[in-house]
């Protein structure tokens, strides 16, 4: 397959070009809409309890409260006649609004829950219309009328969980520009340094915008047929922008080495592709695999990201293919023009020798080197023993946000959070006697402020009336009751009176549903906990089985997975410390708190399908060599010594853009940007510089274990590394720098035909290695 991919490249390569351009016109035609089709949210489990109360709640009370508007008197008291007045108007005025319905207000209820504890301060709770797309749009044309001063006596925010989305959605177009602002600039001038040539340098861009502007298109028509998260844009940006400089990194760095070797432009073509474009293919089926995973899960957020980061990595991977060896088909020995004062005439290889010489440091006491960098990398893991898990809200916005300070205010001034109330749906007739009975025993839990039925509002467990009843929570056929608490939103003691509420003894007949924030808290980490095992068992089967398919061992891939779960743990410990316990805050201005749910399970898939992307690009060239007849030892420190310098530059740029993300205003962009780029420094440094090698000098001969019928299936059905191309390898001319040596340059340890000496010592516990094609 690759050799015909090569063949119309060189024999069509202009035609590619062409098809290319009009293409990525169009994409770029239908990604200008992307922005429109996203939507905010997608956190919550449509099955769990909490997501069925709030249907209930949508069809027979006219849906929950998503927007709250504090409003403040300029001077005095709400209750003052200028600012009573003045409120009335805003409430009679809202109430005109044809997006917004279920509007409840102090001024019309008098309830004390709605005015703050100095009398400034006073609350109108609303309902605005609309699925997510819509209610974006309905709730930015209220907050835009209604925010601000009202009639110069009241000072009107918005917050609420639609206040909050409001809010992130500019912010997410903003972090997204700013990152790419500070990345692809930088990006342009690390491969400027790692190439030396301008033309070389810029390839690897061409290839990133033609995935970015294929991700935008992707989004749009993803947008018109299921809900997308609008934070998807800014993960599958970073991943096309860092797969495209990825994987034309290594198309590149295989090209100029072939024709630094002597080889014509259309043989180097054609050994780019068996070699380098098979490992770009592997290594974006090992990524796809890792985000596939995340479709298991119910929550839209996560969900969207598996479906838009698969596109991602296949658009990608296809202008790698498909593109790329048009565009160095027609460039040609043109590839290396435009070279930079700093790059010198000749040289070796310098980084490569670096790797190699490395990798027998290593192998010569595999054991004392490893320890040490395990003992780090365990260490960094330790803070997952006490990590824990929330969902976003409002804290994960700047300070200043508005919808930020309508929390804080809520949680500090008011008593009891209205908005953040449980709310117990009863879907059936039910008396009023059983009705009060049951509010009382809600009312008598720890940390309850009181509950508001259609019967009264009950405190402290008394069963007379604290105050009047709320009509609109009754039915004929449904009931409702508020429980608000004294207890900070999503902390423990929330979450354990959610299991309270739910567990106490409700009306006989009845079957309560407990929905609100805290309990849509608790029901997504149930959630996402209960489809974890088989996302992790997916990504650990599929990886499984396309390294066997890559490796012909069965070692390998188990190898693998356990050196990337080390450098992973140690990452998301490393997380832990920062985002939860608070450390670094100051400097990158988040406010501490449990770790996102979705995000960590994001950043987790998308960190391991990229450490799998360097696994697949070191072990495919220690592959290659010990088919050639060389050693283990020997194949590892000179595959090492090929891929060394590629892979380590190639994690420096995919780092920069998650990196950037760093700059964001939203605390779990932030959280994913930083924690991905960390992933692929220590995968790319401390695994396959120190555990990789030490790894394989341990395991011998066995690393390539594969039991007979296994050999057999691969020996028909495996796709190994192609051969190399000519075996000459003149000294590279000042036009054309290698940055490894030919893997034909190796010298041979034996004929090709019969088996490595490491699989002769080991029986036949090693792949029979290719015969050598010329």
């Amino acid at each position: 397959m690759f050799e015909r991919i090569a063949e119309l490249a060189i024999r069509r390569s202009r035609l590619v070009l062409v098809v290319t351009v009009v293409v990525v016109a169009l994409m770029g035609a239908l990604g200008a809409g992307a922005f429109g089709k996203l939507l905010g949210g997608g956190f919550d489990d449509p099955a769990s309890p909490s997501s069925r109360a709030r249907h209930v709640i949508d069809e027979k009370f006219g849906g929950e409260t998503n927007l709250v508007l504090l409003v403040r008197a300029a001077e005095g008291r709400v209750d003052a006649s200028a600012a009573d007045r003045r409120g009335r108007a805003l409430v009679s005025d809202l109430k005109k609004e044809p997006d917004l319905e279920n509007v409840v207000s102090y001024w019309d209820t008098k309830s004390p829950g709605l005015r703050s504890k100095d009398g400034r301060e006073a609350l109108v709770l609303a309902r605005v219309k609309g699925d997510e797309t819509e209610r974006q749009e309905n709730a930015k044309s209220v907050i835009d009328d209604y925010a601000g001063t009202y009639e110069g006596a009241l000072t009107v925010k918005a917050g609420g969980s639609t206040g909050v989305s409001h809010e992130m959605g500019p912010q997410t177009g903003e972090d997204l520009v700013l990152a790419e602002t500070i990345a692809v600039p930088l990006i342009l001038l690390l491969l400027l340094v790692v190439f030396g040539t301008v033309v070389s340098a810029l390839l690897p861009l061409a290839i990133a915008l033609i995935a970015i502007v294929g991700v935008f298109a992707q989004l749009f028509l993803l947008g018109g047929v299921t809900d997308v998260s609008v934070f998807a844009i800014n993960l599958t940006t970073a991943l096309g922008l860092g797969l495209g400089v990825d994987y034309g990194l290594l198309m590149i760095s295989r090209f100029r080495e072939q024709l630094a070797s002597g080889a014509s432009v259309e043989d180097a073509v054609r050994t780019t592709m068996s070699t380098a474009g098979r490992t770009v293919a592997f290594s974006a089926a090992t990524v796809a695999a890792a985000l596939a995973a995340l479709m298991v899960f119910p929550q839209y957020f996560l969900r969207s990201f598996g479906y838009s980061g698969v596109g991602v990595v296949v658009i990608a991977a296809l202008a790698i293919l498909f593109v790329m060896p048009a565009l160095l088909t027609v460039l040609g020995h043109r590839v290396n023009s435009g070279r930079m004062p700093w790059a010198r005439r000749k040289r070796s290889g310098p980084g490569a020798a670096g790797w190699g010489r490395l990798a027998r440091t290593v192998m010569r006491r595999p054991a004392l080197t490893a320890l040490p960098v395990l003992a780090v990398l365990l260490a960094a893991a330790s803070p997952l023993l006490g990590i824990s898990f929330g969902t976003a809200d409002e804290r994960v916005l700047p300070e200043g946000s508005e919808s930020r300070q309508v929390s804080a205010s809520l949680r500090e001034n008011f008593h009891g959070n209205d908005a953040a109330a449980l709310r117990v749906v009863i879907d059936e007739p039910l008396a009023e006697a059983p009705l009060r009975a049951y509010a009382a025993e809600l009312s008598r839990l720890k940390g309850v402020a009181r509950v508001e039925t259609s019967a009264g509002v009950y405190s402290g467990g008394r069963t007379e009336a604290t105050g009047p009843g709320n009509e609109t929570l009754g039915r004929p056929t449904a009931q409702q009751l508020n429980v608000v608490s004294s207890l900070t939103p999503k902390s423990d003691a929330a979450k354990d009176l959610v299991a309270e509420v739910r567990t106490a003894a409700a009306p006989a007949g009845t079957h309560p549903l407990v929905g609100g924030a805290d309990a849509e808290l608790v029901d997504s980490n149930d959630s996402i906990g209960g489809r974890l095992p088989l996302a992790v068992g997916l990504i650990a089967v599929t990886t499984f089985l396309l390294l066997f398919l890559f490796t012909g061992s069965v070692v390998q891939p188990l190898r693998a997975l356990v050196l990337n779960m080390i450098s992973l743990g140690a990452t998301l410990g490393v997380m832990t410390w920062i985002f939860q316990d608070g450390h670094l805050s100051s400097l990158l201005g988040f406010t501490p708190q449990p770790m996102e749910t979705s995000m960590t399970v994001l950043m987790f898939c998308v960190a391991f399908g990229l450490s799998m992307d360097y696994e697949v690009f070191v072990t495919s060239r220690i592959k290659e060599l010990h088919e050639l007849g060389e050693d283990n030892e020997t194949a590892v420190a000179d595959g090492l010594g090929h891929t060394g310098r590629i892979v380590s530059a190639a994690a420096f740029l995919l780092a920069v853009s998650f990196f950037a993300f760093g700059t964001a205003e939203i605390s779990f962009l932030q959280l994913f940007g930083l924690g991905s780029g960390l992933a692929i420094l220590i995968d790319a440094l401390a695994v396959r510089g120190i555990l990789l090698p030490a790894a394989m000098r341990l395991l011998g001969g066995s690393a390539w274990y594969a039991p007979a019928l296994l050999r057999n299936f691969h020996a028909r059905f495996g796709l190994s590394e192609g051969a190399p191309g000519p075996a000459a390898a003149p000294e590279p001319t000042a036009a054309e720098p290698p940055y490894a040596k030919s893997a034909t340059e190796v010298p041979r340890r034996g004929p090709a035909s019969p088996p490595s000496p490491d699989a002769a010592r080991a029986g036949t516990t090693s792949c029979a290695p290719r015969r050598r094609r010329v």
